[in-house]
């Protein structure tokens, strides 16, 4: 009897971990979209950096590091892959780029702006979905390809709204993450002079958890000097988070771009709030710890 008995303690402890594989096929990502994924905790991300885009927002440069970076997550759930990404468009793109993820068995479940004075206009697309591995990764090359094929417009101006075009990058960018650190904690990466902090939040989706792998997550990204550097992110938010948050942002002067969702079927429910900020290096971390500190823990 105590055989049998411990026999299902096991099967009842033991049965997730049956069901769920290590990671979704790492090669057939690589395979049929054609980047080479990275491998983290079970997670299989694959990235595009959109270098061809120029984007200037509010007269500064931006690099791919600063937010511009299509990517999509692959998870194992039980015997399906679920995929959550972030698709980076111009606005000729955007269409050609939604219409193929839904025709190629992907969900669209946001489109929004991170920026309020960027040129060109640029447009964050979600994207999401439960399948085989090979089906999603086939949805996401579509959409990939789709993308690929939009002619784009000639002659477009990319300066910016306040006249000429800062670079914050190419050599101009001198932040001392050290220094950061010593105000938010470790940073998640750091890029010629650039540095980003990652902070991760968590919810559920299909009855299995999601977490800052899959972009369920606040994040900033710090570029320029110590003295005159900007940050842009995103706060990833319970709804009763809100009104805290915007409150400590507002009140340093940080400009709010969008107050949106990623996802449209989590549980708990996450708001998603873009920012943009300019000012000294540590006074703009101090902020942004002020409005992290506003968030339950």
């Amino acid at each position: 009897m105590k055989a049998a008995t411990m026999l299902a303690l096991l099967t009842i402890v033991l049965l997730p971990s049956i069901l769920r594989a290590e990671e979704p096929d790492v090669q057939a990502v690589a395979r049929i979209t054609g980047l080479q994924p990275e491998v983290k905790d079970g997670i299989v991300t694959v990235k595009v950096p959109r270098k061809d885009l120029g984007v200037v927002a509010d007269g500064v440069t931006l690099d791919p590091f600063q937010g511009l970076t299509s990517w999509a997550a692959f998870q194992q759930v039980g015997n399906q892959t679920m995929v959550m990404g972030d698709l980076t468009l111009s606005e000729e793109e955007v269409n050609a780029a939604m219409s193929a993820a839904l025709e190629n068995g992907l969900e669209v479940t946001a489109l929004h702006n991170h920026f309020s004075s960027d040129r060109p206009h640029v447009f964050f697309m979600h994207i999401g979905g439960m399948g085989t591995t090979e089906q999603l990764a086939g949805g996401l090359r579509r959409a990939l390809d789709a993308i690929a094929a939009v002619e784009k417009p000639k002659g477009a101006s990319h300066e910016g709204a306040g006249g000429v075009a800062i670079s914050a990058s190419a050599g101009k960018n001198t932040l001392d993450a050290k220094a950061l650190e010593a105000i938010l904690g470790p940073s998640n990466a750091t890029k010629d002079g650039m540095v980003k902090f990652v902070f991760g939040r968590k919810t559920t989706r299909h009855g299995v958890e999601v977490g800052a792998l899959m972009g369920v997550n606040t994040w900033a990204t710090f570029a320029g000097t110590p003295e005159a550097a900007v940050v842009d992110g995103d706060f990833a938010m319970l709804p009763g988070e809100v009104q805290g948050v915007l409150k400590v942002l507002r009140r340093a002067g940080i400009s709010i771009v969008a107050i949106h969702n990623h996802m449209i079927d989590e549980e708990p429910r996450i708001v998603f709030l873009h920012y943009w900020g300019r000012g000294a290096a540590d006074s703009l971390a101090r902020n942004i710890r002020a409005a992290l500190d506003t968030q339950q823990k």
